[in-house]
């Protein structure tokens, strides 16, 4: 599932099919052309720690070869060798930030050109001539060597290839040049010796073109509907989330894809039926308009029943990453953000959508436009059921798994009871909590255990287990929603919104406190 070729196709009978642009030729992976630039940097290090290696090698070699107290001659080497370990080094420090993949492939093919004139220098600058016999150098391996390390285009690389392979022979003129010993029978000569080279440039372009066949089956692989599919961004439990791009308005975008065994795919019949209900959660999930539930742009299926869904890219923090990291929250801001959850969870809650999965890790909060700690509820409905009448299993149930986080589960939802939308409300309060202490409500060493301590403990009062202070009636009002019977808390999410506006605070959270502190923990 990790491999983004497998959204190549989809169902044809389903109204939601992707479509192919029809361009001739498509661009490679946005991706897969940044890794040129640490491959790059990776060789260019290489050329350098081996430039030394083989200068060190030659000196300790010199004495064995000519005898104790042979007096050093300065080799070509000498001169050449460290050039290419400052050229390599000056490459591999401005690699190290990001850069134009595009004129990275360039420069790197300068550098091969550059890097096999070195050796061709080093190799026949100052050598006696001899006969005529063909000579294999390491030109040819370093052409291989660049052709797998750049995604350059098979015509880029062909005439990189043959400059780079020509170097040996040019060298070797100059050199006879120098020496006095240039003839017009040397040109053949040269070339004779280091036909090799030519061979290895031919396997250069092959190995070239194969790699630009992969990129763009890639690229065409990840084009689902509208939208170009970039970089894995997260995994979760049920898949895959990939950065991705509208091809015609380039509006960024995020593409969750849902495993094919997450949809219980069995039989044809089953696997028609499961689709059908992917298909009604996420048309619901879409219609939902609160600013503060996440945007649905787009769902449908690949050919593997693998699901998939657009929706919108997010500027911040999940509030699990965001406690982890920076700790515990002001009460202030904790009711800030629960106004809002509640203002998303009230809309659904209305339609006859229940979550059923709310936790910190689906409640993201970051920037929008100008706003800063705008809230925004992840996957709503989407693998989840709709209670209703009509008694049918959402996609979590087909596919056997719980739904819902044990660590933030209603104990009705637990006991496989009837449930309704103050069900999220006690796991908003479950999440109110984490945020205020940094610990859950309840911990345990099993899941078992830990559902078993929902049923039945008290929880502790979050303020005696916070060091920063928690207001009274904010303590209580949490407590009201982990209440382990759904008449004993909030009615509804309103009205725990209204409730939570009350809260007396000594400075609430401001959009300038707010502003603050993303400028200072993450700017834009």
């Amino acid at each position: 599932m990790g491999n983004p070729a497998r959204v190549a196709g989809v169902l044809s009978s389903t109204p939601w099919e992707l479509v192919s642009t029809g361009r001739p030729a498509r661009e490679l992976p946005p991706d897969l052309l940044r890794q040129a630039s640490r491959r790059l940097s990776i060789v260019a290090l290489s050329a350098a720690a081996l430039s030394i290696v083989a200068q060190s090698a030659a000196h300790i070699a010199w004495p064995l070869i000519e005898g104790p107290g042979a007096p050093w001659v300065l080799g070509t080497g000498d001169v050449v060798g460290p050039a290419i370990v400052l050229v390599s080094l000056a490459l591999f420090f401005y690699l190290r930030h990001e850069r134009d993949p595009a004129f990275v492939v360039n420069l790197g093919l300068a550098y091969m050109v550059a890097l096999t004139f070195a050796i061709g220098v080093a190799f026949h600058w100052g050598a006696p001539s001899g006969d005529v016999v063909p000579t294999i150098t390491w030109t040819g391996p370093v052409i291989l060597m660049f052709a797998g390390a750049l995604p350059a285009p098979p015509a880029k690389m062909a005439v990189a290839g043959i400059l780079a392979a020509s170097m040996d022979p040019i060298a070797m003129l100059l050199g006879r040049s120098a020496a006095g010993e240039y003839t017009v029978g040397w040109l053949a000569d040269a070339l004779l010796m280091h036909y090799q080279n030519y061979i290895m440039v031919a396997i250069a372009v092959m190995i070239s073109s194969v790699m630009t066949r992969l990129g763009q089956q890639v690229s065409k692989a990840r084009e689902m509907g509208s939208y170009h599919v970039g970089e894995l961004i997260g995994r979760g439990g049920m898949g895959e989330v990939y950065r991705a791009t509208h091809r015609m308005l380039a509006r960024p975008a995020a593409i969750k894809l849902i495993r094919p065994e997450m949809t219980g795919a069995g039989d044809s019949e089953s696997v028609r039926l499961t689709i059908r209900r992917f298909h009604r959660e996420a048309e619901v999930a879409a219609s939902l308009r609160s600013p503060h539930t996440v945007e649905l742009y787009d769902f449908g299926v690949t050919e593997d029943q693998t699901l998939y869904f657009v929706m919108e890219l997010l500027d911040g923090l999940d509030l699990e990453t965001m406690v982890r990291r920076h700790g515990p929250l002001p009460a202030a801001r904790v009711v800030r953000i629960l106004v809002q959850v509640c203002e998303s969870l009230e809309e659904a809650h209305q339609r006859g959508l229940v979550h059923r999965d709310i936790k910190p890790a689906n409640i993201h909060l970051g920037r929008l436009g100008v706003q800063n700690d705008f809230v925004k509820v992840l996957d709503f409905g989407l693998v989840k059921s709709i209670p209703g009448s009509t008694g049918e299993s959402s996609l979590a149930t087909v596919a056997g798994v719980v739904s819902g986080t044990p660590a933030y589960m209603a104990p009705e939802i637990a006991m496989g009871e009837d449930f309704d939308g103050r069900a999220d409300l006690y796991a908003l309060g479950c999440v109110a909590y984490y945020l205020l202490t940094g610990q859950r409500v309840f911990e345990g060493t099993t899941t078992l255990q830990l559902v078993a301590r929902h049923l039945q403990d008290v929880p502790i009062p979050p303020s005696i287990r916070c060091d920063m202070q928690v207001p009274p009636d904010l303590d209580q009002l949490v407590l009201a929603c982990l209440s382990k019977k759904p008449a004993d808390r909030p009615c509804s999410a309103f009205e725990l919104s209204q409730r939570v506006t009350d809260v007396r605070l000594e400075a609430p959270w401001t959009d300038d406190r707010a502003a603050q502190w993303w400028k200072v923990n993450q700017p834009a």
